[in-house]
């Protein structure tokens, strides 16, 4: 096994530190599983959160990266994107990502859409989604860390999202196999190749590990998706993807699993998830399906 070097003192994710991996491993999992009961937490005035909602929210995103919550549903939409804005500013999350279908406030709405820039991808239809994470083509400079899902209008059939903590799949491919770590933390496991944009301009290959560790946080960029992805090629690195992927489609006892209704969102530390298709029986490319998501180059406060 080989080692891996850079983490901070006694970091759990160091492989040769079994103790403090037991200790955080029983800490993450014990977490997990009281977040499978602890429901939404409701916000009254998103513009105007209380400390006990603030701290609601960093609590479970220092437990599990992920929190569910639940606001007044907001027919101005004006409003509603300064309410997004106001939470993530009072949540410590920073300036959002530049994104190309930013809208106002730099929020980007995933809905049905036949757009030039949105035409195409899988977001922007009433398709399943696969696994990942948020910002995974991304330059290493541009990388994803946080980001808000917020539901405006649910649609009439399916559309059920899934979550999972990093920190779980990390301790499931660990338990399996501690090689399994060190094959996805190589510097260049997941290649996504260089790809034109309907405006002409160049994507550029985006090369990187799975996991990499920054202080105390471990990150992951990770898609399910087979087609325009180049994984490194050898037999640890298709073994641990093979499990993952498997872990993914079976599904893990902790993973959180929320048809959102209208004013109820998710923030979280760019966790894994998933969508299931929606309204197929709806005629053409028409559903009634949007959520609002913002991007992040910043986790969730002090967690």
């Amino acid at each position: 096994m080989e080692k891996l070097t850079g983490f901070t003192a006694d970091s759990p994710f160091d492989l040769r530190n079994s103790e403090e991996y037991s200790d955080w491993r029983d800490k993450k999992l014990s977490a997990g599983k009281r977040a499978l009961a602890a429901g939404f937490v409701e916000i009254l005035d998103p513009m105007n959160m209380r400390d006990s909602e603030v701290e609601a929210i960093l609590s479970q995103c220092r437990d599990t990266n992920i929190a569910l919550y639940s606001t007044p549903p907001e027919s101005d939409d004006s409003i509603l994107r300064g309410n997004l804005r106001a939470m993530a500013e009072r949540l410590g999350m920073g300036e959002p990502e530049g994104h190309r279908s930013k809208g106002e406030a730099a929020i980007v709405a995933l809905t049905v859409s036949n757009r030039p820039s949105q035409r195409g991808f899988i977001p922007y239809t009433r398709k399943a989604i696969n696994w990942h994470t948020d910002g995974y083509y991304n330059a290493p400079d541009n990388t994803i860390r946080g980001f808000i899902l917020h539901c405006v209008q649910d649609a009439m059939a399916g559309g059920v999202n899934q979550i999972l903590d990093n920190d779980i799949a990390y301790i499931r491919l660990r338990d399996e196999n501690p090689d399994y770590i060190t094959a996805l933390m190589h510097p260049q496991v997941m290649t996504i190749p260089e790809t034109h944009e309907e405006d002409g301009t160049l994507r550029p290959a985006s090369v990187g590990p799975v996991f990499h560790v920054e202080g105390d946080d471990l990150i992951m960029r990770y898609t399910a998706r087979t087609r325009s992805i180049e994984w490194r090629d050898d037999p640890v690195t298709r073994e641990a993807v093979a499990f993952l992927q498997n872990l993914l489609i079976e599904g893990d006892p902790l993973m959180l699993e929320a048809k959102m209704k209208p004013g109820q969102g998710v923030f979280n530390n760019n966790a894994l998830h998933n969508r299931t298709a929606f309204d197929p029986s709806e005629v053409g490319n028409h559903s009634r399906r949007i959520m609002y998501r913002v991007r992040f180059n910043k986790r969730i406060g002090s967690t």
